[in-house]
């Protein structure tokens, strides 16, 4: 056996501070990682030689990465080629259409950890309305809103938990738990910055998404990501004009559903298992014989189905028993589906979307359904305030809605709800639960997280028997083994 280590990502500046000081060469380019692997399945040589032919005929690359691509519709060569984008200055609501994309990778200045500045997006849709005025004194108001109750906060939680803030190593989670409950208040229009990573193949999606899309913000977005990538690699980003699909399909069933839609529910249920597979726990037990043995799935699922209760029990525990808390349950766990309906919001949301392998669908952002009000803000008597903002925030929105075809929503603020529509696997609900039911999970996810936890365990128990946070998965272990596991979550 032999492994080479062909490329990896390396900071492109440093890769410009080596040009400057080396001869112009024509293969500083992730194009020809594409080719040469591309030729792999036709090619008797060894890969190591292709990629040295590609690195000397980068013309020659570009032009078998575009016939591959473009003529044989082998779009998969594309995934070897990556690029890292620094982005600053984008408007929460754009980061939230950029998060959307689900084979890449994002980290995000977080509004938890990080004490927020006056900084926001003036969008083009505002700017063109007219009402630019209101829309700047109705976030800046937001935000004078967020100091203050940010100043107010710090020492609420200080005294609210005094055995942890006579540590002064725990203080800047203290502070941290102040500045998330403050940007409740600070709007969708904030700025915010992130890295992506992303390979070639879905950049090219992304792209071609984009450019059909009506926000400024993102098609101001959608040209600097193709300039940037098109000028190091141009043959393998090809299919980035707008279409119908992509343009039309979302609207024109919108507008159809307006005829039969009726208004939101006033009063809704925050998270609604809407949907699930029937008899979980056989199939589960099912899925585990049939991986285990050689016998069909319709024969598996029938002896699931004959075994005693404590024998299928004794079964799934067998699927947990060498489990840690960072490992997750088996794939066989991914034949198990659950659909929640939920109203959540713009908070919690941004935290959600990031469970990217899940399949996850959003009305917009809807005042009618109310805001969600952060425990601390009652604790110090701001209810009045916040909702003074929030009332004056929702009069702006619906009077900038009359006058624009979109755009209107940037004025809303992390406290507004949107109903979402979740779908997971038993494994990913797994992985949300150890991540957002943990004691070191934000308040609002963890609610949220900690109630679909609940609604599952009612409909698929067994399935569910190691779901929650990190902190809890000791106990949870040593209730169903009588012991507790190897390794414990760090402190």
């Amino acid at each position: 056996m032999k492994v080479i280590l062909a490329g990896y990502n390396v900071d492109k500046e440093v890769i410009d501070d080596l040009k400057k000081k080396s001869p112009h060469r024509e293969d500083v380019t992730p194009e020809t990682l594409s080719a040469s692997y591309a030729r792999i399945s036709r090619d008797p040589r060894p890969v190591n030689e292709l990629r040295a032919v590609a690195r000397k005929e980068v013309e020659e690359a570009r032009r078998s990465n575009q016939t591959i691509i473009f003529k044989m519709g082998h779009h998969s060569v594309a995934e070897h080629a990556v690029f890292n984008f620094d982005i600053l200055g984008v408007s929460r609501l754009a980061i939230e259409e950029i998060e959307k994309f689900r084979l890449c990778s994002y980290t995000e200045k977080s509004q938890r950890y990080i004490t927020l500045t006056d900084d926001f997006v003036i969008p083009e849709e505002i700017k063109k309305s007219g009402h630019q005025d209101i829309f700047v004194k109705t976030v800046k108001s937001q935000n004078a809103l967020y100091h203050k109750l940010f100043k107010r906060l710090k020492p609420h939680f200080l005294k609210k938990h005094r055995e942890m803030a006579a540590d002064p190593k725990t203080h800047s989670l203290l502070e941290g738990w102040a500045k998330e409950d403050a940007r409740y208040v600070t709007s969708l229009a904030t700025e915010g910055q992130l890295g992506m990573t992303v390979n070639a193949r879905n950049l090219e999606f992304m792209i071609r998404r984009f450019a059909s899309r009506d926000l400024a913000e993102l098609k101001e977005f959608n040209q600097k990501i193709y300039t940037l990538a098109k000028e190091v690699a141009p043959s393998i980003i090809l299919f980035t004009e707008a279409n119908d699909f992509d343009a039309k399909t979302y609207g024109e069933i919108r507008e159809k559903a307006r005829s039969f839609s009726a208004p939101a529910a006033k009063n809704m249920h925050l998270v609604s298992l809407v949907d699930h597979t029937p008899e979980a726990d056989n199939k589960l037990v099912a899925s585990l014989l049939h991986t285990s043995s050689d016998l069909s799935y319709p024969q598996c699922l029938q002896k699931a189905r004959n075994l005693k209760p404590e024998e299928r029990r004794e079964l799934v525990e067998l699927a947990f028993k060498h489990m840690e808390f960072y490992d997750f349950p088996l794939r066989e766990f991914e034949y198990l589906s659950l659909t929640f309906d939920m109203v959540i919001s713009a908070a919690c949301f941004a935290q959600l979307k990031r469970h990217r392998m899940a399949t996850l669908t959003a009305q917009g952002y809807n005042p009618d359904l109310g805001v969600m009000v952060p425990p601390s803000i009652e604790e110090i008597g701001a209810r009045e305030e916040f909702f003074e903002i929030i009332d004056e925030t929702d009069r702006v929105y619906f009077s900038l809605k009359k006058r624009m075809s979109s755009g209107a929503e940037y004025v809303l603020t992390n406290a507004h709800r949107r109903r979402v529509l979740l779908k997971v696997n038993a494994r990913e609900l797994y992985h949300i639960s150890r991540l957002r039911e943990d004691a070191t999970a934000q308040w609002d996810i963890r609610s949220v997280a900690g109630e679909m936890s609940r609604l599952a365990r009612e409909v698929m128990p067994l399935t569910c028997l190691l779901l929650g946070g990190k902190d809890t998965y000791p106990d949870r272990y040593k209730d169903i083994f009588g012991r507790p596991p190897k390794l414990f979550p760090p402190e």
